[in-house]
């Protein structure tokens, strides 16, 4: 046995109902019926948790491999930074402009290659994980990622 009840919607509402139930061939009424048993249903608060608790889950996961790539990034850079400037000798006054001019165009080839890189979607951290760990081999004191 079914009730009626007549209730009033705001027109915005109402467009959105008619449009989904068209879109999904089934009455308006099915539609009103679906979403109210969906709303009071006494389980619904434990799903929308339970896909809740996933996507955090799945968020922290890419934190975690954000943190990664950023923490090789920045040893990268600094082992990098600390050998050139243990390297690399002084140069004399009158060589400075030809070696400032080099740099400059060192550094726009650099800029060059790594938007072309990028734009191929190549990482270093991936390279650098693939170099380290072969085949999926880890040394017997590293930790998984």
């Amino acid at each position: 046995m079914r009730i009626k009840y007549t209730f009033r919607l705001p027109p915005d509402l109402t467009v959105q109902l008619a449009d989904y139930a068209s879109r999904k061939r089934v009455a308006q009424a099915l539609v009103v019926e679906t979403a109210l048993s969906a709303l009071l249903s006494p389980d619904n608060s434990e799903r929308m948790e339970a896909a809740l608790s996933r996507r955090l889950d799945r968020l922290t996961r890419q934190f975690e491999r954000l943190e990664r790539h950023v923490t090789i990034s920045n040893e990268a850079l600094g082992l990098f930074v600390r050998f050139w400037l243990t390297a690399t000798p002084p140069l004399p006054d009158a060589a400075q402009p030809a070696a400032q001019a080099k740099g400059h165009e060192r550094y726009d080839s650099f800029v060059e290659a790594l938007g072309r890189r990028l734009a191929k979607g190549q990482s270093p951290a991936k390279e650098v994980s693939s170099d380290v760990e072969p085949r999926g081999e880890r040394p017997e004191n590293s930790k998984p990622a």
